[in-house]
């Protein structure tokens, strides 16, 4: 359940009262644990896979009802900033242009300077605080162009560049690390109040960060950048069954020989701050450790591509050597070679199984029930997919028969029923951990689908019905998840 998909007051989920009633069902419907989509500010097409930076949070969480009652803001401010958003979809347009002008306002009214606990925050996260905060002064200031458009001397992080562009825009800089520490002693309150009720957050870690980011800005040697900060590469997959020019992402590759010079420092402080948010992290795109493909930077398709050797799991134990242990799902979805496979046993990482992947009728998939591993995380489905009720509709005639024979039914009377027999299929599997969507427990349809690959402008938008998590639904999640001894 995405964090901007709650029924929150002010136009987009955030970490208001919302958040705490959902962590309060979700422990009365004995679920131990709630996964959400990453939370790093997102801009141009408002995906958290394209976030501006790796360690910042997204501003849009930040709760406005806690802002009012911190005396930052007027209840009637933030009721007139919604007018024209609606309960059903999150209006980016409209959040963009509004929500910046309000949080300005809670930032003017708050005197954050005199705050010891903010300078105390801002000392806490001088790794990464100060170069967020000063490249999103710059774009602001900039109109929000790309850093690759910036004048060559900030772009290239100048000394004397750098000590102009901080002085100049010394109260924006001061804004940005005002967000930051709303965000993270909200989220940490949150976080606290789940974790005391028994709810455990999984969250991700896209492998790869944005182009347009702070980190590829401030560390430019640890990426395939030329010499005037230009990738020579960049992300994406190949051609397949589904995409005949494959999937161009744009993100910039890793150097990893780079990297690994530093005992992967930065991946280390990337996962402990991973584990500052989160308990469980799922590891996005985890077969790109192992190998990663490259497309020339400039390609318009990612036909041309190539696929080059990763790191394999040296991160990890860079990472474990540092940190001890930590819990990790490895999101190894789509074509997996037998390194890729090897990889995996080695970790020890659970992977993820979708029912909706299962019904193959050209062969016996991966992702039937009876061909688990215990250490293993099964779903119905992924943000990534359909919801499982539009999703039935739309399988093929010989797919759904294997559906069929496998659930042992002829028919069903409803996609209601067959929704939830999926979600029974997956509670009583062997797999150790079982995560259903919220969208698949309420039986919502295409309009509730979180995202569509390789597309852009409708996505990330759906918003759940106030009190759809209802105390009937609530009884019915729970009888299900102790009879299959998940409670």
């Amino acid at each position: 359940m995405p964090i901007a998909s709650l029924p929150s007051r002010f136009g987009i989920g955030c970490f208001d009262q919302a958040a705490y009633d959902f962590v309060d069902r979700l422990a009365e419907a004995g679920q131990t644990y709630w996964q959400i989509l990453p939370m790093g500010p997102t801009g141009y097409g408002d995906s958290p896979y394209q976030s501006f930076s790796t360690f910042a949070g997204n501003p849009y969480f930040i709760s406005l009802s806690e802002l009012i009652r911190q005396g930052f803001l007027t209840e009637r401010e933030c009721e007139e900033s919604t007018e024209g958003m609606n309960s059903k979809y999150v209006r980016y347009d409209l959040i963009f242009q509004r929500r910046f002008v309000l949080l300005r306002k809670a930032f003017e009214a708050s005197s954050i300077e005199t705050d010891p606990d903010y300078n105390q925050f801002v000392q806490n996260n001088s790794d990464w605080l100060p170069d967020y905060a000063l490249f999103m002064a710059i774009k602001d200031n900039l109109g929000g162009i790309s850093y690759l458009d910036w004048d060559e001397d900030i772009r290239m992080r100048d000394p004397e560049a750098m000590v102009t562009w901080r002085n100049k825009l010394m109260t924006d800089v001061t804004f940005y690390q005002f967000l930051q520490y709303e965000f993270y002693h909200q989220w940490h309150a949150l976080k606290r109040y789940a974790n005391e009720k028994g709810v455990f957050f999984i969250g991700d870690i896209p492998i790869y960060v944005a182009l347009d980011s702070a980190d590829t800005w401030a560390h430019p040697e640890l990426f395939q950048l030329d010499e005037n900060g230009v990738p020579t590469a960049v992300a994406g997959c190949p051609p397949d069954a589904f995409s005949e020019d494959g999937q161009l992402w744009g993100n910039p590759l890793y150097r990893w020989d780079a990297h690994r010079e530093t005992g992967f420092e930065w991946w280390t402080r990337r996962i402990r701050g991973a584990y500052d948010w989160y308990d469980v992290v799922r590891l996005d795109h985890f077969r790109g450790f192992d190998e990663y493909y490259a497309v020339p930077y400039g390609e318009k398709t990612a036909r041309k591509g190539s696929w080059l050797p990763g790191p394999g799991l040296d991160v990890f134990r860079a990472a474990r050597r540092e940190l001890g242990e930590f819990q990790v799902i490895a999101e190894d979805l789509g074509f997996l070679t037998d390194s890729v496979r090897q990889m995996q046993k080695d970790s020890g990482f659970p992977g993820m199984k979708i029912l909706q992947f299962a019904f193959d009728s050209r062969e016996d998939s991966d992702y039937m029930p009876h061909r688990y591993e215990r250490n293993s995380v099964v779903y119905t489905g992924t943000h990534d997919n359909e919801t499982t009720f539009s999703w039935w509709k739309g399988l093929a005639p010989e797919d759904r028969a294997v559906a069929l024979r496998y659930l042992g039914a002829s028919r069903f009377t409803s996609r209601k029923k067959l929704t939830w027999r999926l979600i029974e299929l997956a509670q009583m599997s062997i797999a150790n951990l079982c995560i259903i969507p919220m969208q698949d427990y309420l039986c919502l349809g295409s309009s509730a689908r979180i995202n569509t690959p390789s597309t852009i402008g409708t996505n990330w938008l759906w918003r759940m019905k106030e009190g759809a998590f209802s105390d009937k639904l609530v009884s019915r999640i729970r009888a299900m998840t102790k009879l299959y001894g998940r409670v």
